[in-house]
């Protein structure tokens, strides 16, 4: 870091212990190094920043109060560990974030002992830390404290209430830390979300103000001191917001619930942490906190900074640098003209709608599109059921999270060879997301269901045109993948035939090798063939479209032919395209 920027106590932190040295104000300016360590990073390769920015004193806190050396450190999803990484002296790999060698988008544990799992779904750190906090006591460990970091978006994960639940009946120290900023990614969606909303607009709440003010007034000089309390009153309706909410939720779990209180206060976040760290029972931390904290440009507008690309400040102005059509904004777009000539077509995302372009969709079509928060179980049920009842269901989820929802594609969709649409972005390898995001199982597990269908299209047209056919198809549930990257232009097959079950569409012409590539990586395919040619070979390209089921004919005019088939694909070999 010589040549780079100059953050003097950053520098100077190679572990966490090393925070106990610094006072309260050099902690203060420690938080402020931290944000604009991570915004000059991001700035410069694209990352997480906004969730970052929101944690920074909550991550300063909980290493000062806390040895997670022994301790345990849960994080949820885990695109908010950057100050974690910092605090435990991996400030020299900053300058690689996301890189082969650098530091990884998420936690990571060959990278750090301080990263224990390596994560990126949401849900799981809190039955995650109750197993660590359980093996701990079985072991006699019980010195060892169990901390999981959950955001509000992900305590609505089914699977994060099912360890609350399980949490009610450990009989030792266990910290849930809800890091509650209104809106992981997208806003949060559904009755619990809603809860943190609603126990504001409660009639005990919010007629308590009401009431005083009345009673007061009817008193001599009532108007000046109704003035005089209108402090008193706020707070005295912040204690009971609080006391509502304890009731309403978390204590209703075994939990004794502290707060809620301010996660970027760094004074009571560390007095509060040293009051429950011992405390032998679940406790839940309710801190809110601001997500993109620090930057005016990201707390005004969180979603676009909440994984930007690399971007620029020019005085007040943001620069975010441009990269191209990508697969989800043509997605979004041929979304919106099927919907709109067919109105039975809906459309399903689990928690991300910018993330798979639904965010363009749901305000045109708010009565058929939605958006059921990080819950895609629940998501590709709810398709099952409107395929029940005649409607055309698109469940639009990344190909990572699909995993998420096994069963019910397996249970209530393809058991029952529903029509259920499943459209999975970010199918393939996505770079510097890290190992968890990567979308290379989506065909093993999905052709294994009886009554599925694959697709991959190659580019934009080729995309309306599979859209258009799963719409069509209503003989059982069909599934198409496509990457984070961009729609080749120009475009690979503009004039390509309609798509037909199971039947490939030949590109080029060749008789030395037939390069059958399924998706995208015809333009892979395409550029072999012109080096080949270049040896003297004449090649033939095959866009596959389908990888269940596969084109019989073309394969058996292939080897009747003996032409040499080679197969290409952007997904794992065992139980793939080419297998």
């Amino acid at each position: 870091m010589d040549d780079g920027p100059n953050y003097p106590l950053l520098e100077a932190i190679q572990k966490p212990a090393d925070l106990r040295k610094l006072d309260l104000d050099q902690l203060e300016d420690l938080c402020e190094e931290i944000r604009r360590a991570i915004c000059d990073q991001v700035a410069k390769s694209g990352g997480h920043l906004a969730p970052n920015l929101g944690v920074v004193e909550l991550s300063v806190a909980l290493h000062y109060v806390f040895d997670f050396r022994s301790d345990r450190l849960l994080f949820d999803v885990g695109h908010q560990c950057y100050p974690h990484k910092l605090l435990t002296g991996r400030l020299d790999t900053l300058p690689q974030l996301r890189k082969s060698g650098g530091l990884a988008g998420f936690p990571e544990p060959l990278e750090s002992g301080y990263d224990l799992f390596s994560v990126g779904h949401a849900g799981t750190s809190i039955p995650t830390a109750l197993g660590m906090a359980r093996g701990d006591q079985i072991n006699g460990e019980t010195e060892r404290h169990a901390v999981a970091l959950v955001g509000d978006s992900s305590i609505v994960n089914g699977v994060a209430l099912e360890g609350l639940n399980n949490a009610a009946t450990l009989k030792r120290q266990f910290l849930v830390v809800l890091n509650d900023n209104g809106m992981s990614i997208g806003k949060p969606q559904g009755g619990l979300a809603a809860y943190f909303d609603r126990v504001r607009l409660h009639p005990l709440y919010s007629g308590l103000k009401q009431r005083a003010h009345k009673a007061i007034e009817r008193l001599p000089g009532g108007e000046t001191i109704t003035s005089a309390l209108e402090e008193v009153y706020h707070r005295l309706g912040e204690m009971t917001k609080a006391a509502l909410a304890h009731d309403h939720m978390f204590e209703h779990f075994g939990m004794l619930c502290v707060g809620p209180i301010d996660g970027h206060d760094l004074p009571t976040l560390i007095e509060m942490l040293n009051e429950v760290k011992d405390v032998d029972r679940p406790v839940l931390l309710h801190c809110k906190t601001v997500k993109g904290k620090g930057y005016d440009f990201s707390t005004d507008d969180p979603t676009t900074f909440h994984s930007p690309k690399p971007f620029s400040v020019d005085g007040g102005n943001v620069n975010i640098a441009s990269s191209g059509r990508s697969f989800t904004s043509a997605y979004a777009d041929a979304m919106i003209d099927l919907m709109q000539r067919d109105d039975k077509v809906t459309c399903v995302t689990a928690g991300m709608p910018d993330g798979t372009g639904l965010s363009k969709v749901i305000p045109q079509f708010p009565e058929r599109a939605f958006d059921v928060g990080i819950a895609e179980s629940c998501g590709v049920d709810m398709c099952a059921g409107m395929a029940k009842t005649g409607l055309k269901p698109f469940a639009t989820i990344y190909s990572t999270f699909m995993q998420r929802a096994f069963d019910q594609v397996f249970q209530e969709v393809s058991l029952q060879s529903l029509p259920v649409r499943f459209c999975m972005d970010r199918a393939g390898l996505v770079g510097g997301d890290g190992a968890v995001h990567q979308g290379f199982l989506d065909i093993t597990f999905l052709r294994g269901f009886p009554n599925m269908t694959l697709l991959a299209p190659i580019d934009e047209p080729t995309l309306r045109a599979a859209l258009k056919f799963m719409a069509d198809h209503d003989a059982g549930p069909i599934a198409m993948r496509y990457p984070r990257d961009n729609v080749a232009e120009p475009a690979i097959d503009a004039d390509a035939p309609p798509y037909a079950l199971g039947k490939a569409h030949r590109i080029a012409d060749g008789s030395d090798l037939a390069i059958l590539a399924y998706g995208t990586m015809v333009t892979e395919a395409l550029a072999a063939r012109t080096e080949l040619q270049t040896q003297g070979y004449a090649v033939a390209v095959y866009d596959a479209r389908f990888a269940k089921p596969i084109d019989i004919d073309l394969i058996n005019e292939l080897i009747e032919s003996h032409t040499p088939i080679l197969t290409l694909e952007d997904h794992a070999l065992t139980g793939g395209f080419g297998s």
